[in-house]
């Protein structure tokens, strides 16, 4: 079972390191692992499970076609959200780990199950043409040594043989960072903050790690349609309940 992320020391992780190649759980170093968790961590990801049937934040319970409140107000550009897991313990120490300090065997395990979500959830004839990453600043891109939402499309796009356009949407700013600001604050802070770069296909999927508000993906699925996109579609690792 799941022992936390926490008493992970530098002597653990050397030991994670070391067995990787054996099948060594990353949260409870069990040597009975599958894609880096065992079947028991697995088992206590947090699942996603009853969702807004458009942005995917999480409910405490739904129905088919089921929407959240504010896509009733005010409906997002895009046509569905497709977002595994809830942004709780553990799934969010190990985003975490991965974002903030480069430890991408933290999210090695989300991403193949990740990819077999996507593969179950979206249909072969509803899939994007393109996938697009959420851009980053190069600033911060260059201070935190990668952009995860591109690691995380290109890890997807190989595994679906979906090309994925880096460069087709960038930041056009260095904005605030978004944790602590409510959504109003989001919205307004993102006023502006994309462009496209180039041809649009009809149909697009924003790639993210987590989605929060739903302030960013609704500002560039905006965009993407502006600039000729006629289905957008986001995949994120993990939605962030409210």
């Amino acid at each position: 079972m799941i022992n936390g992320l926490n008493f992970l020391s530098t002597l653990l992780t050397q030991k994670v390191n070391s067995a990787s190649a054996g099948g060594r759980c990353v949260t409870c170093l069990s040597s009975q692992a599958r894609h880096g968790l065992c079947a028991d961590c697995r088992e206590d990801l947090p699942v996603n499970r009853w969702h807004c049937h458009a942005c995917a934040l999480p409910l405490p319970f739904a129905i088919p076609g089921m929407l959240c409140g504010e896509c009733q107000a005010l409906p997002p550009a895009f046509s569905r959200a497709v977002i595994p897991w809830r942004y709780q313990f553990p799934v969010d120490g190990m985003i975490a780990r991965y974002k903030y300090h480069g430890q991408r065997k933290f999210v090695r395990p989300l991403l193949n199950d990740f990819t077999q979500h996507i593969e179950q959830a979206v249909l072969p004839e509803n899939r994007p043409e393109v996938i697009i990453p959420v851009p980053m600043h190069w600033r911060r891109r260059w201070a935190r040594g990668f952009n995860q939402s591109a690691d995380i499309a290109e890890s997807v796009g190989a595994a679906l043989g979906i090309p994925v356009a880096t460069g087709l949407a960038q930041r056009t700013r260095r904005v605030q960072a978004q944790r602590g600001l409510n959504r109003a604050g989001r919205l307004a802070n993102l006023q502006g903050v994309f462009e496209v770069c180039g041809t649009v296909p009809e149909r697009v999927a924003i790639v993210d790690d987590v989605v929060t508000t739903g302030a960013t993906v609704r500002v560039l699925a905006r965009c993407l349609i502006q600039a000729g996109a006629r289905d957008v579609q986001v995949w994120a690792l993990a939605r962030t309940p409210r």
